[in-house]
């Protein structure tokens, strides 16, 4: 068992040494690089009043949840998950489950809003409608990733944070990492500026 504790905690740092940035036009970031221009994206947009959109489903959803908080209390940010039950389950049942962001998108979105959309094999078709709606409402879009290199919500957002593993746990506290350390990097740096 000590062997398989071992092995987990391997394999995390190893995907966590392995973690990609890439940009709207497939131009490499090196992980810092990624985080601040992250910051710097949300800095500049919530000066203008913008705010953050935060999806995910399952423990992405978590995540997501998470982060809007967090963004909300300790960052000063304006930001919001969609994942309230009602909200879920009214755009599931008249629409589709497949429509479950993209319509919360359409209907509150505003230009210039920064969309986080995570999902951990960056498949889920959810996620997707829901980037295009962020697009064509005039958003930008950041986007976590994992399992395969040639997902494709990797190469959806003007920043996308990928992490090369195929596994579910190391992949989602990695997503959750990046976010805290994109949060927490916006603080200090606010902190150091006052």
């Amino acid at each position: 068992m000590q062997r398989m504790v071992e092995e987990y905690f391997g394999n995390l740092k190893k995907a966590m040494d392995g973690i990609m940035v890439t940009g709207q036009n497939g131009e490499t970031y090196s992980f810092p690089d990624g985080v601040v221009a992250a910051v710097e994206l949300i800095n500049k947009q919530s000066q203008a009043g913008k705010r953050l959109m935060f999806i995910g489903n399952g423990a992405s959803a978590s995540i997501a949840s998470h982060m809007a908080t967090d963004f909300t209390k300790a960052g000063g940010k304006r930001a919001t998950a969609f994942n309230d039950g009602a909200l879920l389950t009214c755009i599931g049942n008249d629409f589709g489950y497949e429509y479950v962001f993209q319509k919360p998108i359409e209907f509150l979105a505003d230009p210039g809003d920064i969309l986080f959309a995570i999902s951990s094999s960056g498949n889920s078709e959810n996620i997707h409608n829901g980037v295009k709606a962020a697009r064509e409402r005039g958003c930008h879009v950041v986007t976590f990733s994992g399992f395969k290199e040639e997902n494709p919500l990797r190469v959806k957002g003007d920043l996308n944070f990928y992490v090369p593993f195929l596994g579910y746990g190391p992949v989602e506290v990695l997503h959750h990492a990046i976010c805290h350390c994109i949060l927490d990097t916006m603080i200090m740096n606010q902190q150091a500026s006052a």
